[in-house]
């Protein structure tokens, strides 16, 4: 699977950018999208489970992202509002066959390149 993220730019506080996914090739039915800001570890940001129809999300983004999927596209988006300079990050796309009890960047074999994400204050 290969996989493509894009949206990314400057982005002044309380901006609403979306991020797009988009998959080719042979892929699972789970995608998530983490990021990653300057000297910190890979997070997770949202998730999707094509499967069950169920979203997930990290306490930090919960209520201003949306994680979804445009079926006539073929993209997984990240629809994200209300913007803080704290959402500066590198922001990843990755797939994945499933996760266990917590979605984690190690249950994600396949990764996308990313796309910068800069909130200006």
């Amino acid at each position: 699977v290969q996989l493509q993220a894009s949206g990314g730019g400057l982005v002044q506080a309380g901006g609403s950018p979306r991020l797009t996914c988009t998959a080719s090739g042979r892929s699972f039915s789970n995608y998530g999208w983490f990021r990653q800001a300057p000297g910190k570890e890979r997070e997770f940001v949202a998730a999707i489970s094509l499967i069950l129809g169920s979203t997930y999300y990290s306490d930090s983004v919960k209520g201003r992202f949306t994680i979804s999927r445009d079926n006539a596209k073929n993209t997984i988006n990240l629809q994200m509002n209300s913007l803080k300079p704290e959402d500066t990050a590198v922001y990843y796309c990755a797939n994945s066959i499933g996760w266990g009890t917590r979605i984690t960047p190690e249950s994600f074999p396949y990764w996308g390149r990313g796309t910068l994400v800069t909130v200006s204050s």
